[in-house]
C-alpha cells in the first residue's frame, strides 16, 4: 500500500505499480470518504480479463475494489455507493449475483448507466465507488 498526501487528498494505492504512468489515483481519501476511480477488468499489459463475459468482468472489478478498500483500512460494508457504466444489457441481471458475493444488506446505493463504449477496448463494464471510512480507519490513515 502506498499513500501520498497533498495536504487535503490522500492517495490510496494497494501497491499497483502501473498507476505510476497514469494521471489519476486508484482512490482518494478526503474528509472520511474514499472516492474510488472507475475500474475495468483490464490487465496491466493493456489486455482484458474475461472478454465477452459481463459477470466475469464484474467479479474481477469488485475483487480489485476490495484490494483498494483494504489498503484504506475498510471493507465492502463501508461502500455507500457504486456507479456502473455498461456497454451491453445482455447478461446484466447476472451481475446482481456477483454483487451479492461482495455486498451484503443493506446494499450500497447504485446507479447503472448504459454507454456507447468505454475507453478500454472490449470492456463491457466500468465500476466506480464511494466508501465512508469508519473512525478506526480514519485514525490509521
Amino acid at each position: 500500500m502506498s499513500m501520498a498526501a497533498d495536504g487535503k487528498n490522500l492517495e490510496i494505492n494497494p501497491g499497483w505499480e502501473h498507476f505510476a504512468r497514469y494521471t489519476f489515483a486508484p482512490a482518494i481519501l478526503r474528509d472520511g470518504f474514499l472516492f474510488i476511480s472507475g475500474m475495468t477488468a483490464s490487465r496491466t499489459d493493456g489486455g482484458l480479463l474475461c472478454p465477452g463475459d459481463l459477470a466475469g468482468q464484474t467479479d474481477v472489478i469488485l475483487k480489485r475494489l476490495g484490494e483498494i478498500l483494504a489498503a484504506a483500512g475498510c471493507g465492502y460494508d463501508d461502500v455507500v455507493a457504486t456507479r456502473e457504466f455498461v456497454t451491453v444489457t445482455d447478461g446484466y441481471r447476472k451481475t446482481a449475483d456477483v454483487r451479492r458475493k461482495y455486498f451484503k444488506p443493506p446494499f450500497p446505493a447504485a446507479t447503472g448507466v448504459i454507454v456507447a463504449g468505454l475507453l478500454r477496448p472490449g470492456a463491457l463494464i466500468e465500476i466506480e465507488a464511494i466508501a465512508a471510512l469508519p473512525r478506526r480507519a480514519q485514525q490509521v490513515t
